[in-house]
């Protein structure tokens, strides 16, 4: 299915806010320009824009205003409109063993509109999403009068904070099988357990999506800045894309087995964000994710208030993976997000068996480092960096960094929402350290020494 809403507005969607309304009249407002840096080959630009041109919009009088809406079923459990209910839906379904039953939280608005699916941890071990979901999920967004209530919401946005639960309890990527969730759809009811899996999410929450929003982080050992992964030659996720409202689009064909491309395949506007790393929580990613979500239920008039956009956009057709020439210890002098010029040194390459020696990994050109090695140890060959080049448009990017020459992404430098500010009230606590020192405990623990109290220099 399509957003017809958004996809007849699409020519003037750079010009202006979105203006049209789900159920109501159109809205008149003021025009807004948007800078696009295009980084697309021609031939990419034109398949875009034809994609784009040939697109049937498409009716849907039952988003109307004057539409019936009712309750809705998902997996057997009814939700009334203008409530919120959390259902547990089994990841397996099984008479025998541990169906992992998960979380599916659907806020079900009072007007009629479309269905948003929301997902973080298809990979177990990338929190960025599982952190954006549960805070979206949270009072600070859900009560009375808040963005993601349901009195005053249109359609139905289903939120999963953690897809991969197994993984997610273990602290890895893979299900207890050792596949790849993300390579598995839209799966088989009679494949791999992973597989299996990958089919009831698509029967239970893919497959009647009006589009889809899949948060993830980078795997372990690097880190992403926050970026969109989408094929902007498929309409629906070109405008899905914009909507988010970040700077940064990376345009890619989904990999084989992906959710994203299962989506596309079958028209189902879909995008990926990336932010962060594996088993962490980058507050930063997670402000833009929270802002990116909601600017996407802004533009839907899904809820309430105007989306918010960035200055420019860049949308990339390619980057480069910068690599280690050799061996050794790596020190990164910047992380991801960093805007570099060329020549200049992005991490030093040193082996403690022959001290004195470095190896410099430098910046081939002007360009955005959108992902960054975390882990030290390099081996020749492994890649150090996530390289966007961006010589004609460095300008761009300098003008929206901080004194370290860190990228700020839009919605990154915004409050945590989230957090409530209240007063703070101290409390004096009286007691002994365990041990007889501070780190006593966690000294004994580790190193099983008899006397703690000669560990005090560890503080």
């Amino acid at each position: 299915m399509s957003f017809w809403f958004l996809l007849k507005l699409h020519r003037r969607f750079d010009d202006e806010w979105i203006s049209g309304c789900i159920m109501g009249r159109k809205k008149n407002v003021k025009k807004t320009k948007i800078r696009v840096a295009h980084e697309l080959p021609k031939r990419r630009k034109m398949a875009i824009q034809e994609a784009l041109a040939a697109h049937q919009t498409e009716d849907r009088p039952e988003w109307d205003r004057s539409a019936e809406w009712g309750k809705i079923r998902l997996f057997r459990k009814i939700i009334k409109p203008g409530t919120i209910r959390t259902v547990s839906l089994p990841l397996l379904e099984v008479d025998l063993g541990d169906p992992w039953p998960i979380p599916v939280t659907v806020i079900h608005g009072v007007r009629p509109g479309p269905t948003i699916t929301i997902l973080g941890g298809v990979h177990g071990d990338e929190l960025t999403g599982a952190s954006a979901c549960t805070h979206l999920l949270s009072n600070a967004f859900t009560d009375i009068g808040k963005p993601l209530d349901p009195q005053q919401m249109a359609g139905t946005v289903r939120i999963v904070p953690v897809v991969n639960l197994p993984g997610y309890r273990s602290k890895s990527r893979y299900f207890p099988d050792g596949r790849d969730l993300n390579r598995n759809f839209p799966g088989d009811f009679k494949g791999s357990t992973t597989r299996r899996v990958a089919a009831q999410l698509w029967r239970h929450l893919m497959s009647d999506s009006d589009a889809i929003i899949d948060l993830h982080s980078a795997a372990v050992g690097r880190s992403n800045m926050p970026q969109l992964r989408v094929d902007l030659a498929h309409a629906g996720s070109n405008i899905l894309a914009k909507a988010f409202g970040i700077e940064i689009l990376l345009d890619s064909k989904a990999p084989s087995g992906s959710l994203r491309k299962a989506a596309v395949k079958n028209d189902i506007p879909a995008i990926t964000y990336e932010g962060g790393g594996a088993n962490l929580i980058d507050n930063s990613a997670v402000k833009v994710a929270i802002h990116g979500v909601l600017n996407v239920l802004r533009s839907l008039r899904i809820i309430p208030g105007k989306p918010n956009r960035p200055r420019f956009r860049m949308l990339a057709s390619g980057s480069t993976w910068l690599r280690a020439s050799e061996g050794g210890l790596l020190d990164m002098f910047v992380s991801a997000g960093s805007v570099m010029r060329e020549g200049e040194v992005i991490a030093t390459i040193s082996d403690p068996a022959t001290p004195g020696l470095t190896v410099d990994i430098v910046a081939p050109e002007d360009g955005l480092l959108i992902g960054a090695a975390t882990n030290p140890f390099t081996a020749s060959g492994m890649p150090v960096g996530h390289f966007l080049p961006v010589s004609k448009h460095i300008n761009l990017l300098e003008e929206q960094i901080t004194k370290t020459g860190q990228f700020i992404v839009c919605g990154s430098d915004d409050k945590p929402s989230w957090r409530e500010e209240i007063d703070i009230d101290e409390v004096s606590l009286e007691g002994e350290w365990s041990g007889g020192s501070v780190d006593s405990e966690w000294v004994n623990a580790s190193s099983n020494q008899k006397n703690p109290d000669t560990y005090n220099e560890f503080e």
